[in-house]
């Protein structure tokens, strides 16, 4: 799953927002989702984090880690079915490891119209903190 950052460099503030795209991470966070991210700082297994992927460093990618192993971390995403995690590419190193996302919203679509029952059911839905999801660290190492 892709993460295309829209503000903040690593290093430049400790916050920033980051898109998600693909579906590696459903059903925690779906295309389409925003995440506010905390760079730098301490993660933890079961923390879904932003990274370089370690063969395209160039490319941001959003998943959960899993555990810390001799050469890193062990990273998977939360959708079985999807590939692109360490079962592909192995450990990442600890210095890809950008930040972990603290919050995902999903972005009102511009431009519908929408009735106030909608409008509320969005608002009650649209920001969720994403925390540490330390049983599936657990359960997914056991892949």
């Amino acid at each position: 799953m892709g993460a295309e950052r829209e503000s903040s460099a690593p290093g430049a503030a400790p916050f920033g927002i980051a898109e998600v795209t693909g579906v590696s991470m459903v059903p925690t966070l779906l295309h389409g989702d925003r995440l506010f991210v905390r760079y730098g700082g301490r993660v933890g297994a079961g923390d879904v984090v932003v990274l370089r992927h370690p063969l395209q460093q160039d490319l941001l990618v959003v998943k959960r880690l899993i555990e810390r192993r001799d050469a890193g971390w062990w990273v998977l995403g939360d959708n079985p079915a999807a590939e692109g995690d360490s079962r592909v590419f192995g450990t990442v190193p600890p210095e890809l490891v950008l930040g972990r996302v603290l919050v995902r919203y999903r972005p009102v679509t511009p431009g519908r119209q929408r009735s106030a029952g909608v409008v509320a059911s969005w608002l009650f839905s649209a920001v969720r903190p994403v925390g540490s999801a330390r049983s599936a660290s657990r359960r997914l190492r056991a892949r």
